[in-house]
């Protein structure tokens, strides 16, 4: 049984999850193992649980124990659940709490490039995405439409952040995903050469004067292919370009130039990701 305990001091240490720590103390990139994520909402923390997350804690408004979060409660043993009022826990982490409901859980442990591109047909690849939305939805696309992993790179937003898992709906757990390199000098070139020594062509998402669309036969043909996405504003970096197999297009009409990073990660996905 979870053990409920009532907030009377906001100050209290172990509060500092969801009060105090910064998403990059939270993420402790010197010490992973001591890493932790927040997910919010009862259907998104359901998600993590069905993919074998560990929570650490829960954090909720009181009408939440028997209602909502009941069944999730559950399935978290005897960890320490967090209560006060609305109010009360919009005061201590300073935003509004949509479901009422939130979870710290251990990071899981970071996943090779190797590992996850072994098998896989179709991968997509995030350079410098920093709207943590935008990273989000992504992962919800790639999820629904037959991507095999997601790649990210060093100076991407991590899609473990509350408002990515959030937006995403959970589907961070269950699409397979890496950094490919360690620091940003280990993108473009390093990460290309990677993805092309384990047998992937790349397409990055970009108008140029050689850009094919992005129904061109030839794409659909790759047995293996890394959808390479830019970050918003200027798009993919002219190495990056420089670098990829093919530069692929969505046609546009009635005068639009582009698509918000989201939405075309959802046409490229589709029509790229078809079996």
């Amino acid at each position: 049984m979870p053990k409920v305990i009532e907030i009377t001091d906001f100050h209290a240490p172990e509060l500092d999850p969801y009060a105090r720590l910064t998403q990059a103390q939270l993420r402790n990139r010197l010490e992973p193992e001591k890493g932790i994520f927040i997910a919010e909402s009862p259907k998104v923390i359901a998600r993590a649980l069905d993919a074998g997350y560990q929570p650490l804690s829960l954090l909720m408004e009181r009408k939440q124990i028997t209602g909502p979060a009941a069944e999730i409660l559950t399935r978290c043993g005897d960890v320490p659940v967090y209560t006060a009022d609305r109010e009360m826990l919009a005061a201590l982490t300073g935003f509004e709490l949509t479901r009422g409901v939130l979870c710290a859980f251990h990071r899981p442990v970071p996943r090779t490039v190797e590992e996850l591109c072994r098998n896989a047909r179709r991968v997509a690849v995030l350079e410098g995405i920093v709207d943590s939305t935008n990273v989000g939805a992504i992962f919800r696309s790639a999820a629904a439409l037959n991507m095999d992993a997601v790649l990210i790179t060093p100076s991407c937003c991590d899609p473990l952040c509350r408002r990515a898992v959030r937006v995403s709906m959970g589907t961070v757990f269950q699409v397979p995903w890496a950094q490919i390199g360690d620091t940003p000098a280990d993108w473009p070139e390093k990460g290309i050469a990677r993805l092309h020594e384990l047998g992937f062509k790349t397409a990055a998402m970009a108008l140029s004067d050689r850009s094919v669309s992005i129904d061109d036969e030839q794409l659909a043909a790759e047995q293996k292919l890394a959808i390479i996405m830019g970050t918003e504003g200027d798009g993919l970096a002219h190495e990056t370009i420089a670098s990829c197999d093919y530069t692929v297009k969505i046609p546009m009409s009635h005068g639009v130039d582009s698509l918000n990073v989201a939405a075309a990660s959802a046409v490229a996905f589709w029509q790229l990701g078809k079996q």
